[in-house]
């Protein structure tokens, strides 16, 4: 009697082969993410350090003489001296604001820029982002928030700017409100700035730097927990002043 053929052990020994393909495709292909994972942020890192530091050397280094400049002495050039000069130079006009010649010569440079049409939009804006941002006397972010935006069951994540009372902004006398900020993600410095009752909003035991991480992240980086009930309104109380 012939002996037949054995189609279950060639359908086994196939099996076999596109399972082990298949995980070892598996593999290499985790293996390449969490590559990418680790490879990535240390890329990106680098690039934009040394996008940072090249773009000053650029601006700086064809503003110095050439006795002061290393590249014109040196085989190699140097990144960073730009950076490097600039950073000693903001300081030192730092330090020339704090006499009175210094005031006096920027309340003049301030008068001139004021005076120009179009420059004096761009200057002024400017000037108060970054002492809204920088400045030790400014004001800044107060808390991190939730707010009920763009519709109601739907919360945002917001800033606190600062608590104003409703006949600031043309409502009625004695009505207290906040002005929010609502950033866009992952770009925190654009976004949408509204007025609130103070009671319609719910601040997170958060620092602002851990809301902009929040924000930037798309909500990956998430806040370690909310406000109880008792703190939220302590905190709240507190910004009363």
């Amino acid at each position: 009697m012939p002996k037949s053929p054995d189609p279950p052990s060639q359908v086994k020994t196939v099996d076999v082969e596109i399972k082990t393909q298949t995980s070892l495709f598996g593999r290499l292909r985790a293996y390449f993410f969490t590559g990418l994972v680790i490879t990535a942020p240390i890329a990106i890192t680098v690039w934009a350090t040394y996008w940072f530091v090249t773009m000053f050397d650029a601006w700086v280094k064809p503003l110095l003489p050439a006795n002061y400049n290393p590249d014109t002495y040196l085989p190699v050039s140097i990144p960073g001296f730009g950076l490097v000069v600039a950073l000693i130079t903001i300081t030192l006009i730092g330090a020339m604001a704090a006499n009175l010649a210094g005031r006096t010569m920027i309340a003049i440079w301030d008068k001139t820029l004021y005076a120009m049409p179009v420059v004096r939009s761009i200057y002024k804006g400017s000037k108060q982002i970054f002492e809204t941002l920088f400045s030790q006397k400014g004001a800044s972010f107060r808390y991190v928030c939730l707010v009920e935006w763009p519709r109601k069951d739907a919360w945002s994540v917001a800033f606190v700017s600062r608590e104003v009372d409703g006949a600031d902004i043309g409502l009625e006398a004695g009505r207290a409100m906040y002005a929010v900020y609502v950033s866009t993600t992952p770009n925190p410095t654009s976004g949408y700035v509204f007025f609130v009752d103070v009671e319609e909003v719910k601040i997170l035991d958060m620092s602002v730097e851990d809301g902009l991480k929040l924000v930037i992240s798309m909500g990956l980086v998430f806040p370690e927990r909310p406000l109880l009930p008792g703190e939220e309104a302590q905190a709240a109380a507190a910004m009363v002043r």
